[in-house]
């Protein structure tokens, strides 16, 4: 068996002196059993990225680790005995415990595990080679594929066989296309090998839950730019089995404009960008997601001006409104126009129905307040109370 290769993780990482990964390992480790950092959070620390849930891996099986972290006081919570992990709870934190796993079969989808005590063995059924890498607690990198090379240089590459992978979990499709878009040298081009793969397996991807694809694809747009890609994946045949009457033409417009009008990131405007047919179905969003997709559709097709749509839907959907139309005409956006968006969405129409009732009754009324309303607006939300007052 190659040796594993080491080296040290960045010694500013937070979980380096975290009390509650000291007091875990130390525990499931007390009686010389080793335990591993593993996955994003030591990808993520390599890279200088921080925020990452820090998981386990060890060789001890998970009622081992049960016993040895309730030995020293720590509360287990069983949250996934039967696939190998285990929560324990330290310092007010969750850390997720997971005994060393190899793949006994697989379907595309779930996978029936055996435990193992081999490192190798746990790092060949993971997916990427730059997810395939464990730490000590005190920073050693253990490296038994070598991705800590390709975590270095930013490349996104399968696990040995890509072909392989992905008929274990069609998921890795979108989270090869997720990993890229976040982490991956964007001068750097996408591993052949990998999209030969993806496009030879798309078919697999109808056996993906919508929750599953909605999250993926959702995180993918977060990125700060995915436009690359979902051009890749449209080029692959992904994005038009997942999102039909998809359209990629207006999302980097978009991701542009958002930048430079000094906007973060919104997966929903790039979703609204995006397009598709039954966008929040296919994806299962959340019912305030897909009304928020449902409203911006609303006010592009009713081309309510922009200040109207800050007064009446807020500063967001009208800053979104803007962007979007802005990309259409493939134009800028000059910044001062925000800030007359802030201002309507900040006005209050200075007078109620019960200001017209000795004029107006019933129907009228509503008419009438809706007419003031309208010139209102129209004035740019600059006529007084006392010229709302007097008009016909």
């Amino acid at each position: 068996m190659e040796r594993p290769t080491l080296n040290m993780i960045p010694p500013h990482t937070a979980w380096l002196s975290d009390a509650g990964v000291k007091a875990v390992c130390t525990a499931v480790s007390a009686e010389g059993t080793p335990v591993y950092m593993v996955g994003g959070c030591v990808r993520d620390a390599i890279l200088g990225i921080n925020g990452s849930d820090v998981d386990m891996a060890t060789p001890a099986t998970p009622q081992e680790v049960c016993r040895l972290a309730e030995a020293a006081g720590l509360k287990v919570v069983p949250t996934g005995l039967d696939h190998g992990t285990v929560t324990v709870v330290a310092g007010g934190t969750g850390f997720e415990v997971t005994t060393f796993r190899k793949d006994v079969a697989t379907d595309g989808r779930r996978a029936v595990v055996a435990f193992s005590k081999d490192i190798l063995d746990d790092a060949r059924r993971r997916d990427f080679t730059l997810n395939a890498l464990y730490a000590t607690q005190d920073g050693q990198i253990v490296d038994p594929l070598g991705g800590l090379q390709d975590c270095l240089a930013r490349r996104i590459r399968f696990i040995e066989s890509a072909e392989q992978r992905i008929r274990e979990d069609y998921l890795r499709i979108l989270r090869f296309f997720r990993f890229h878009a976040w982490y991956a040298n964007p001068s750097d081009g996408f591993d052949p090998d990998a999209l030969a793969a993806i496009a030879a397996n798309t078919d697999g991807l109808a056996r993906l839950s919508a929750e599953r694809v909605g999250q993926e694809i959702c995180r993918l747009l977060a990125a700060p730019e995915p436009t690359r890609a979902l051009a890749s994946m449209r080029q692959t045949g992904v994005l038009p089995v997942l999102l039909p009457g998809s359209d990629t033409t207006l999302v980097g417009p978009v991701v542009h404009l958002e930048a430079e009008l000094g906007f973060e990131p919104d997966w929903r405007l790039r979703l609204a960008a995006l397009g598709g047919d039954a966008v929040p179905d296919r994806l299962r969003l959340r019912n305030r997601d897909a009304k928020t997709l449902a409203r911006l559709a609303e006010v592009m097709r009713d081309m309510m001006p922009e200040p109207e749509v800050a007064y009446r839907h807020g500063f967001q959907m009208a800053a979104h409104t803007l962007i979007m139309r802005a990309a259409l005409a493939q134009k800028s956006v000059d910044r001062t126009a925000l800030t007359a968006l802030k201002k309507a969405s900040d006005a209050q129409l200075p007078v109620s129905a019960k200001d017209f009732m000795q004029r107006f009754t019933g129907k009228a009324l509503g008419a009438h307040l809706k007419s003031v309303e309208k010139q209102w607006i129209a004035s740019g939300f600059r006529l007084t109370r006392e010229e709302l007052m007097k008009l016909a």
